[in-house]
């Protein structure tokens, strides 16, 4: 267990999944949250369920359980100028900013020939430069503290290419390299920028079933890419609790001199 008492974590797609797991972890810790999510209709090439108010007031009362402080956001990564708003509002009730989790995204799965341009556009929107937004939302406010701590959610697939999401490879590629952009100049701020990279995770993203239908008429046209599928460890699906883990270390003292580092929980799937 690592102390976060007094610290207040930014937490980007915290209404489900992964981001709900982000912020009952790091409330578990004693950090407030300020869980921010969409909670509307994603891009129609999203197979799976857009997430809900309803989803994002789970993960307040999950938080508020937990005996920890939330502050809930409903607003879009996609649109810098009212995300700042909402949370430098957000960031003036709670005193200050310690930790900022850029966690939304979404997966376009189809072959390469198939995915349009729109779809492409959509997922750099969100995957990148709301990345890159909440980055630059939340970094200022870590300036004003002795220091501070980001992560940005890339995947196994922004270290090593996973097939029938050429989009999604491209713009967790892309945040993988401006994690360790941010981690150079920020350093001098002593906030530390690290992203994660986890294999399948156990969310609607993954094991929705229209999108697995999708993989499994892709691999059946095109088999010879499905090796790279194959994580080393005998597991489909990594649990959301075990990325949350490993953000609630990347965040905490215990790791004070680790930045611009990838940090994998790919159950070995990068290894080959």
């Amino acid at each position: 267990m690592s102390d976060l008492t007094g610290k207040v974590a930014l937490i980007t797609g915290a209404a489900r999944g992964q981001g709900r797991a982000h912020a009952q972890r790091l409330a578990s810790e004693g950090a407030a949250i300020i869980a921010l999510d969409l909670c509307d209709a994603l891009p129609k090439s999203v197979k799976y369920r857009s997430s809900t108010t309803d989803d994002l007031d789970k993960t307040v009362a999950l938080v508020e359980e937990l005996g920890g402080r939330v502050i809930p956001i409903v607003a879009d990564v996609r649109d810098f100028d009212a995300m700042k708003s909402s949370v430098d509002d957000a960031v003036e009730k709670f005193g200050g900013l310690d930790i900022v989790v850029a966690n939304a995204g979404i997966a376009v799965i189809t072959e390469w020939d198939q995915i349009t341009p729109a779809a492409f556009r959509d997922t750099i929107d969100i995957n990148l430069i709301g990345v890159w937004n909440t980055v630059m939302v939340g970094a200022p406010h870590l300036q004003k503290r002795p220091g501070g701590c980001i992560v940005l959610a890339s995947s196994a697939a922004g270290v090593r290419v996973q097939p029938f999401m050429i989009d999604y490879v491209a713009s967790k590629y892309a945040v993988t390299g401006m994690a360790k952009a941010f981690a150079a100049e920020l350093a001098k701020d002593n906030i530390r920028v690290n992203s994660i990279h986890p294999t399948g995770v156990n969310t609607e993203m993954a094991t929705d079933p229209s999108v697995q239908e999708i993989f499994a008429a892709a691999t059946e046209r095109n088999p010879r890419p499905a090796s790279l599928f194959t994580n080393m460890l005998d597991v489909d699906l990594v649990e959301p609790s075990d990325v949350a883990n490993t953000v609630a270390y990347l965040v905490s003292e215990e790791a004070r001199f680790i930045t611009g580092h990838a940090m994998t929980i790919d159950a070995g799937i990068t290894l080959h």
